[in-house]
């Protein structure tokens, strides 16, 4: 039924439970598993030296957690005894990175965590999941986190 599902992982305790779901339905569909930790490589504005100062400290902190959370994603697929594969996905809006990446794999399906954000929170920070939910061409599982 699922060839091919794609898991964006940001280290948080929600993604690692996509990551549990994502490997039953490998193992009931043998399915191909892909982690993936989308990078925003311009999340600052502004001019002159401080600024190539901090981002290249952004960028090395940055693809440092995202290497962390995939190899996170990576032990526990292992320890069910499934390989995936696993990209650092460059991209300046996250949910396009996600639906860009899915569609570029041919992933029939992505699953990925909701941290159930509301209120101010979720006008700040806008909601990953719900804009992936609008524009993925496949089927999205979402999963909450435990309460």
């Amino acid at each position: 039924m699922f060839n091919h599902i794609l898991v964006p992982v940001d280290g948080s305790e929600t993604s690692m439970i996509a990551v549990s779901k994502a490997s039953g339905l490998a193992l009931a569909f043998g399915s191909r598993i892909t982690l993936i930790h989308v990078i925003d490589n311009y999340p600052f504005i502004g001019v002159g030296a401080d600024y190539a100062l901090g981002q290249n400290e952004y960028l090395a902190a940055a693809t440092s957690s995202a290497n962390a959370a995939l190899a996170r994603g990576v032990a526990a697929l292992a320890a069910e005894g499934l390989h995936s594969d696993q990209r650092v996905i460059d991209g300046h809006v996250v949910h396009e990175g996600i639906v860009d990446t899915a569609v570029a794999l041919n992933a029939d399906l992505i699953v990925m965590g909701s941290h159930g954000r509301s209120g101010i929170e979720k006008l700040l920070l806008g909601s990953v999941t719900q804009r992936v939910l609008q524009e993925a061409p496949m089927p999205v599982l979402v999963v909450k986190a435990e309460p």
